[in-house]
Formats: structure tokens, sequence, C-alpha cells
């Protein structure tokens, strides 16, 4: 299978789906991060804590993680081994093309991971080894320039998408204990995510779910990686572009995901994403 070089960028530039199995002997930073699209993360080596919206993942090999558009997540990489992965990010058109083709929606595993807040699958030995050989024969296709092979690499992604939807269904509630998470910072992350409009402020979370500031500010950031502040800044940016993708106007993104000021609004879209909401819309 085609290994390349490790890509910081998290933006797409084909339509449809792309493939990287990316290979490292010395760990990449990668930054908290979050983007339009659906990501498979499929684990094959090295020591990974992977965080997402505030639960830490202990991956083994042959673990794989779900993450869809809202999903704030970066991995944690230690040193020791070698840091083998392979992630294919999937466009909303992909998914809408098999539901008009066959009537079946493969976006479900990715909304339940969500709603319960678990993005973890963890296929047995037999399930990994056919996974593999699917990732290889998608790559094989990719790398082909015979006609066809756009197409062929679609279909073994589908049957791909088939396969990881029946894992996530049958993983056993056991492996759970593989997840740290904190139940008063979960209970805070859900408040948020509900009401991005509201005030937001430290004082206000900690008065509201009865805990001091000091230890709402310390156990946030130990368990998201981030500070309430940044956090929620994320969260806000993530919701705004999202809508204006979905067809809202800059005006709505912004004050309808809690943005006071409309020009500091514009300011930190442009540090988030690399370029204002207008230019964006015209992508």
């Amino acid at each position: 299978m085609y290994k390349e070089e490790f890509n910081p960028s998290q933006f797409m530039t084909e339509r449809y789906f792309e493939f990287h199995h990316s290979y490292n002997e010395t760990p990449p930073t990668v930054e908290f991060h979050q983007h339009p699209f659906y990501e498979i993360f499929f684990f094959l080596s090295g020591n990974v804590n992977y965080i997402i919206e505030g639960k830490n993942y202990s991956l083994r090999p042959g673990d794989i993680l779900l993450t869809g558009s809202l999903d704030i997540h970066r991995p944690d990489i230690h040193a020791g081994k070698p840091y083998e992965r392979i992630v294919i990010w999937l466009a909303d058109d992909f998914f809408g093309h098999l539901k008009e083709f066959y009537g079946e929606d493969l976006t479900a595993c990715f909304t339940d991971a969500a709603v319960n807040d678990y993005r973890l699958i963890r296929p047995d030995n037999q399930h990994i080894v056919q996974l593999k050989k699917l990732c290889s024969r998608i790559s094989e296709a990719r790398q082909s320039k015979e006609i066809g092979s756009y197409a062929l690499a679609s279909a073994y992604l589908t049957e791909l998408l088939v396969q990881i939807s029946r894992a996530y269904y049958d993983t056993p509630e056991s492996i759970r204990h593989d997840v740290v998470e904190n139940e008063k910072i979960n209970e805070i992350l859900v408040y948020i995510n509900e009401n991005l409009t509201e005030d937001l402020s430290l004082e206000h979370l900690a008065a509201a779910h009865y805990t001091s500031k000091y230890y709402l500010s310390r156990q946030f950031k130990q368990f998201t990686g981030l500070s309430l502040y940044q956090y929620i800044m994320k969260k806000r940016l993530t919701v705004s572009r999202n809508m204006l993708r979905n067809g809202s106007s800059v005006l709505d993104a912004c004050f309808q995901c809690g943005f006071g000021d409309y020009s500091n609004y514009l300011k930190a879209f442009k540090r988030e994403f690399g370029k204002t909401p207008s230019k964006y819309l015209k992508v």
C-alpha cells in the first residue's frame, strides 16, 4: 500500500473523498482542529491517545475512530514506535450519492457516534484483516491510471463503509474502559453545544453547574486539551462555518452562534480557517 508524507493540512482538495496512508518515524505535531467533512481514522501502529470532544481514547492497532464536522479533535502522539495510520475524508456529496443510488444512509454510524458521544470502534482480528485488504484495494485503485479506477476505488470505499458501520454496531460496551473522561466536564460540554448563543463565561458555567471557577478551568483543560475560551471559540466558529455551507448568510452565522460583535467574528473566522466568511461562501 502506498504511503505518503504527513500533510498537516485539514482541507479536502477533491470533491468526494480522499484516502491518506501516512507513516512517521518521528511523531508529528498535530494541533486541535475540525473540518467540514467526515473522517475515518484507522490506527495501525504507534503510541497514541486521541482526544475528541473531551474524551481521551487510548488506541490499540486496528482501532477506528469516527469524527464528524463538529468534532474538535487531535491525536496526542508519543515517541517510541513508528506512527502509522490510514485517514479517509468523506464529503457530504459522497454519502448523498450512495443514498440516492442505494437508499442507504451510511452516515448513521457517524451520527450515532456523535449522539452517543462515543466514537471508538475496535474490530476483531478477522475484521481488521478484511479492512486492511479493502484499504489496500482503495489505495491501488487510487494510484492506477486505468479506465474506471476512480469508480473502482469508490466501490471499494463503499464496501469499507458498510463493514465499518457493521463493526460500529457490533462493538462491545467493554471497550469503554479504554476511555478517560470526566462526567462533570461531559455535562458542561453538552450544555455549551446546546447553548452557543447564551452566556458561556467561566463565571456563569461554574455557577450553573455547581462547581468552582478554578476546578472547572483546570479540569476542562485537562480533559479537552483546550481552555474553556479556546473550546467555545472553536465550536462557535465550526458551527458558523457549517451554517455557511448550508446556505445561511454571514450575519445569521455570526449572531446565531453567539458572536456579539460582527467585526470580531470576521477576524476570528479568518484566523481559524484562513479566509473570510464571504470568501468561504464562494468556495
